[in-house]
């Protein structure tokens, strides 16, 4: 059975989650954070994702991502493949860092209210 299509347009927000391959820890250690948070900055120099809040626990981490331009896929092929890169390299492995697909789930569209918005 074929994987259903991710729904993407501009101004999405998403919950991401992914987690390590068997459950496993896809952070050893603080530098292992440290980078994962530099591909979520690149990922905003390259593609505009917005990253409004993260959680990084040792063998997953959620995200709550905004896409101005509908470009989801694009942007967590650059966060999950360049952070699967570095990991390998750094602790002398090969092979699938992350179990499966990442989840996305669409929570909204346009402006998120915040506590500035009530006044």
């Amino acid at each position: 059975m074929a994987r259903s299509l991710r729904i993407e347009y501009p101004g999405a927000y998403y919950h991401i989650t992914s987690r390590g391959n068997e459950r496993k820890a896809i952070f050893k250690n603080k530098g292992d954070r440290k980078n994962f948070l530099l591909y979520l900055k690149s990922a905003y120099l390259r593609y505009g994702a917005i990253v409004h809040v993260f959680c990084l626990m040792n063998n997953h981490y959620h995200l709550l991502l905004e896409t101005p331009k509908g470009n989801l896929s694009q942007i967590m092929q650059h966060i999950n493949g360049a952070y699967t890169t570095y990991y390998n390299i750094k602790h002398k492995r090969s092979g699938h860092l992350f179990q499966g697909r990442y989840k996305a789930i669409l929570v909204g569209q346009g402006q998120i209210f915040h506590r500035d918005s009530y006044q």
